[in-house]
C-alpha cells in the first residue's frame, strides 16, 4: 500500500467508527506534535472543523513553540481552540505524592502529567458529549512508549495502525494534497522537521529512548507484521543487541496494547 492508500484506510476506519457510535463531535489534545496534528486533520476531514474540539494542555515542560505550532495548525484547519494548563493539577498531585514517592520524580512524575491531560480531556468529553479521540501511533504502542490511562485513553485511534515514519509520510501527503487543491497546507513545516518529544521532562526527545524511528520501524515491521523472530532478524542484517532490545520490549508491553483503543488495520 502506498501512503495515500494507508491514509484512506485510516479515514475509512474513523468514519465507520464515528457513524457506528452516532458521534457528531470529537475532542482531542493538540500538543503541537506530528501525531495530534495528523489526527486533527483526519477528524476535520471526516466531521468538519465545527465538530472538532482541540485543546492545548501545556505542562511544566511544554515549550513555547509547541503552543505556537498547535495554534497555527488550528488556524489552518479552522478550529476553535482553548488552552487549559495542567500545571496546577500536576503540582497538586506532586505535593500530595512527594512523601510517598521519594520526592516524586522520574517516571511517576512524567506519567502523572500525561494522566492530568487525560483527566482534562475526559472531563470535557463528559461535560459536552464529545468523543475523545486517541492520537497514538503503532511504533510507540509496540514499544510501550505511552502512559497507561494517560495518552492511551480515547475511544478510537485513527493512526493506531500507522508506524511513526508513515505518520510523517501521511502528514506530508495531507499537506501536498492541500497545496494541489490551492489550499494552505494544514500542518506547519516546523511540526514536520522538529524532533518528536512528549515534553514530559526537560529536553526530552523520543528517539533518545526509542532509537531512530527509521531504523526502529523497519525492525518492527519485519518482526510484528511479517513474523520474523530473533534469528531471522539477525540473519537479515539487524544489530543483534538492538534486535534483543526491541523484541523484548514488544513482548513485555503486550498487556498495555491490549488496553488501548481500537484502530484501523493497515497492511504492511
Amino acid at each position: 500500500m502506498d501512503i495515500a492508500e494507508k491514509y484512506q484506510v485510516c479515514i475509512n476506519g474513523l468514519t465507520q467508527f464515528l457513524h457506528s457510535t452516532r458521534t457528531t463531535d470529537v475532542v482531542l489534545g493538540l500538543s503541537g506534535g506530528i501525531d495530534s496534528s495528523l489526527v486533527a486533520c483526519m477528524c476535520v476531514e471526516v466531521l468538519g472543523p465545527e465538530h472538532v474540539h482541540g485543546y492545548m494542555l501545556p505542562g511544566p515542560y511544554s515549550t513555547d513553540h509547541s503552543l505556537i505550532d498547535a495554534q497555527l495548525l488550528a488556524n489552518n484547519l479552522g478550529l476553535n481552540t482553548e488552552i487549559i494548563s495542567i500545571v496546577g493539577a500536576y503540582d497538586a498531585f506532586a505535593a500530595e505524592l512527594a512523601v510517598h514517592c521519594n520526592g516524586f520524580g522520574g517516571l511517576a512524575a512524567e506519567n502523572t502529567q500525561a494522566r492530568c491531560r487525560m483527566v482534562m480531556l475526559m472531563a470535557l468529553s463528559n461535560a459536552h458529549g464529545w468523543m475523545l479521540i486517541n492520537t497514538g501511533n503503532k511504533s510507540e504502542a509496540c514499544m510501550g512508549y505511552s502512559t497507561l490511562y494517560g495518552d492511551t485513553a480515547g475511544a478510537y485511534a485513527p493512526i493506531g495502525g500507522l508506524y511513526k515514519t508513515d505518520v510523517f509520510a501521511a502528514s506530508r501527503y495531507v499537506n501536498a494534497r492541500a497545496e494541489q487543491a490551492g489550499l494552505t497546507p494544514p500542518i506547519p513545516e516546523h511540526v514536520l522537521v522538529k524532533p518528536p518529544s512528549a515534553e514530559l521532562a526537560p529536553g526530552q526527545v523520543d528517539e533518545a529512548t526509542l532509537g531512530s524511528y527509521a531504523e526502529l520501524d523497519r525492525l518492527l515491521i519485519d518482526h510484528v507484521e511479517h513474523g520474523m523472530g530473533i534469528p531471522e532478524l539477525v540473519m537479515a542484517g539487524y544489530d543483534a543487541d538492538e534486535v534483543q532490545r526491541v523484541v523484548k520490549r514488544v513482548a513485555s508491553y503486550e498487556f498495555k496494547r491490549n488496553l488501548e483503543p481500537p484502530f484501523p488495520k493497515v497492511v504492511y
